[in-house]
């Protein structure tokens, strides 16, 4: 959602972090698995179990829908990707090499989403939870509205805003 970003950069950087994190972890990322998440990071929108098999598809592969899934389940596992659940999409993660809460900030026009990397609000998360006596087992935190582009086109303000 910036316009300063060099996406290139940032997905073959996560590629080679998620096949070294991978051989270090004695996990075998296929050729299927790495296809799979290449396709992911080449969007910053979320992408469905169907939206993968399109891509697949358009690359000449057609596996099994049940193949995708598990290939996305494992990447989930792992790190590399995170859910989405409003969505019922995955979102690539740009920084698996450490464990984070999975927070986003989600354009319901253009519908890229953006992860947020952002201590405080780890820390109040973690504290409410503390504080309510509550172990969080997963967290997931969506915030919908508008990317700075978006938000500065006229004509996309008045679209389902509250």
């Amino acid at each position: 959602m910036n316009g300063r970003h060099d996406h290139d950069t940032c997905k073959s950087d996560a590629l080679a972090m998620a096949e070294q994190l991978a051989q270090n972890r004695g996990e075998k990322l296929t050729k299927l698995r790495r296809r799979v998440l290449e396709i992911v990071l080449e969007s910053h929108r979320p992408m469905g179990a169907y939206d993968v098999l399109g891509a697949l598809a358009r690359d000449g592969t057609k596996p099994a829908p049940p193949t995708v899934y598990r290939a996305l389940d494992f990447l989930r596992a792992q790190g590399f990707v995170h859910r989405i659940d409003s969505r019922n999409a995955f979102a690539a993660c740009f920084a698996p090499d450490r464990p984070h809460r999975s927070h986003f900030l989600l354009c319901r026009v253009c519908g890229q989403a953006a992860e947020i990397d952002d201590d405080a609000l780890d820390s109040a998360l973690a504290g409410a939870s503390d504080r309510a006596g509550f172990t969080a087992e997963s967290e997931t935190v969506e915030i919908t509205g508008l990317c700075a582009e978006c938000r500065n086109d006229s004509s996309t303000i008045a679209i389902g805003a509250w």
